[in-house]
C-alpha cells in the first residue's frame, strides 16, 4: 500500500530526547581514522522540541539559557538541514533548544533523528551518514551501541534518574578523540574511556566534576566527550537546586530520567 503524501503546510511537534552515554569503551580505530566503540546509551527526558511546517523554509531557534545555541551552524549546514536534505523533505523548523551544544548529550544528533522520524525515514545508513550518535537517537530508549555508532542493539528499558551538571562551556569531540589517539589509548578507571583525554583537552572539567561529586556524595561520570558530568540518583536535598557554582562561574543542574523508545513527552 502506498503511504499517503504529507498534507501541505501540516504543522507537527516532535521531541528530541538527549542521549546519555552511561558507559563507553574504545575498542579500535579503523583505517579511515574513525573510532569503534562499545557503549550503553539511554534517552533522557531532557529534550529539544522541533515544530516542523511541511513545505516551509528556514530555521528559527529559541534557546534556553546556557545551551550555547549561538554555536549552531547555519540552517543548511547544521544537522537539522542536513537531515531534511537526506530524506528529500522541505520544512520550516522552530527549534526550542534545551540540550547544550558541546555538552556530550548528542543534541544535534537528537534533532537530526527527530527530523528523520518525522519524515518516516527508517534507513539506518541515512542516519549513520549524518553522525555517529544519530542511529541511536533514531531508535531511542536504551541500547548497546557498537562500531562507529551504526550498530544499535535495543536493551530492555530501565527507569533511572540522573543528576547532571551542565558546565558553562562545551568540549570539542574531535579534539578529545585526537587526545585519546595521542595518549596511552587506555581508558583508565571509570565507566568512560574518554575521561582522561577530555580532561587533557579541557582541564576546567575537573572543577565541575569535583563540585558535583561534593554535592552528590558520589563519583560523577563524564557524558561522552563532555562537558556534562552526571551521577545516578543524587541526594534528596538537591531536588530544588537548579544551579551549581564554582568560583565566579555558574552551571545548570538538571534532573532527568530515562525515557523509553518512542517517548513523546508527558
Amino acid at each position: 500500500m502506498t503511504p499517503e503524501a504529507p498534507v501541505p503546510d501540516a504543522i507537527v511537534t516532535v521531541l528530541a530526547p538527549a542521549k546519555l552515554t552511561v558507559s563507553l569503551r574504545v575498542t579500535g580505530v579503523r583505517a579511515d581514522g574513525y573510532h569503534e566503540l562499545d557503549a550503553e546509551m539511554v534517552s533522557l527526558s531532557l529534550a529539544d522540541e522541533l515544530v516542523l511546517t511541511d513545505g516551509g523554509s528556514g530555521l528559527a531557534v529559541v534557546a534556553e539559557p546556557g545551551t550555547r545555541a549561538e554555536a549552531l551552524e547555519g540552517p543548511e549546514d547544521n544537522l537539522i538541514g542536513r537531515a531534511l536534505a537526506a530524506c528529500g523533505r522541505v520544512a520550516s523548523v522552530r527549534l526550542t533548544k534545551r540540550i547544550p551544544v558541546g555538552g556530550g548529550l548528542g543534541g544535534g544528533s537528537a534533532d537530526a533523528a527527530a527530523v528523520l522520524r518525522w519524515a518516516g525515514c527508517a534507513d539506518p545508513e541515512v542516519a549513520a551518514r549524518l553522525g555517529a550518535d544519530v542511529p541511536f537517537c533514531v531508535v531511542g530508549g536504551r541500547a548497546r551501541v557498537e562500531g562507529v555508532g551504526e550498530l544499535v542493539t535495543p536493551l530492555p528499558f530501565e527507569h533511572r534518574e540522573y543528576l547532571l551538571v551542565l558546565p558553562p562551556f562545551g568540549v570539542d569531540t574531535a579534539r578529545v578523540f585526537r587526545a585519546w589517539d595521542e595518549g596511552s589509548r587506555q581508558g583508565g578507571k571509570g565507566a568512560n574511556a574518554l575521561t582522561a583525554a577530555a580532561l587533557a583537552v579541557e582541564p576546567r572539567l575537573a572543577r565541575w566534576r569535583d563540585a558535583l561529586g561534593d554535592l552528590a556524595g558520589s563519583e560523577p561520570t563524564l557524558a561522552g566527550s563532555g562537558s556534562t558530568w552526571f551521577v545516578e540518583g543524587g541526594p534528596a536535598g538537591t531536588a530544588s537546586a537548579s544551579e551549581l557554582r564554582v568560583g565566579t562561574e555558574t552551571a545548570r543542574l538538571v534532573r532527568a530520567r530515562t525515557v523509553p523508545a518512542g517517548w513523546g513527552g508527558d
